[in-house]
């Protein structure tokens, strides 16, 4: 548990924002997941690693409600789909799609997460412009807020969306691979930015990356999943078996395969 989660236990403020009790998953009749146990609370930080097929984006998607399942979820105490206030929950899939012929602009389509909040037909008030420029001060796209989203590099866009998630300021952010092929100062922003939304909003953190090296000190939780939970506790317990949080180009082959 890092040194934010527990202030918050000390402070008896722990919220259990997601939860999956015996989840499990076919598709065509092939499991995907089997029996699957989770629970992320406020103010926490947990990273979902696994290797290719393993079953974390279907996982993402059950907890977000886009997928039937076997097994109880919750969402922010709630089914999934009968969560009204989607803007709790910041949602950056691995590849966001964007339209083709999209004419907005990154600081639009980032207001657009606090637009979610604020509801639209309320004007924005200071405290919505501030978020909107913090948001995009925390991916470092302040200086091409104006562009046309069309026009940015694909990793570009991919901070659009993680910004457009941090405007909304979440009680939940669910992030799938948000810094694959971004660079080291971008991958430092995103350190620092979601450091702040644990601290300063008590947002609790599922990210999904196969790099974990730029955040590994902040974690709370490392769960590894094959199909089933094979892992879940402190990092240190793992790097303690001499397991690397870092860049892995073969997919975690080795040390998952130690993990029964």
């Amino acid at each position: 548990m890092s040194g934010l989660s527990r202030a918050y236990e000390a402070r008896g403020s722990t919220v259990e924002l997601a939860s999956l009790e015996g989840v499990s998953f076919s598709f065509d009749g092939d499991p995907i997941l089997e029996d699957v146990h989770l629970r992320i609370e406020r103010g926490e930080f947990v990273a979902l690693v696994g290797p290719n097929g393993s079953g974390k984006s279907t996982l993402l998607r059950i907890l977000l409600g886009l997928l039937p399942v076997e097994g109880a979820v919750r969402l922010l105490g709630q089914p999934p789909d009968e969560l009204r206030d989607r803007w709790r929950v910041g949602y950056v899939p691995q590849r966001p799609m964007l339209a083709g012929d999209q004419v907005a602009s990154v600081e639009e389509v980032v207001a657009a997460g606090r637009l979610a909040r604020r509801g639209w037909w309320r004007r924005f008030r200071r405290e919505d412009r501030e978020a909107i420029g913090h948001a995009l001060e925390s991916v470092g796209l302040l200086p091409l807020r104006h562009r046309r989203v069309s026009h940015l590099s694909i990793g570009q866009q991919q901070r659009v969306f993680i910004a457009r998630a941090f405007a909304s300021e979440p009680d939940l952010l669910v992030l799938d691979e948000p810094i694959s092929g971004v660079d080291a100062e971008s991958q430092r922003r995103f350190r620092a930015s979601l450091l702040h939304t644990i601290e300063d909003h008590e947002t609790g953190v599922l990210l999904v990356s196969h790099e974990l090296g730029a955040v590994a000190d902040d974690l709370d939780r490392v769960v590894v999943l094959k199909g089933r939970v094979l892992f879940d506790g402190p990092p240190q317990e793992l790097m303690a078996r001499g397991v690397s949080l870092g860049v892995h180009p073969e997919d975690l082959p080795f040390w998952l395969e130690e993990l029964r």
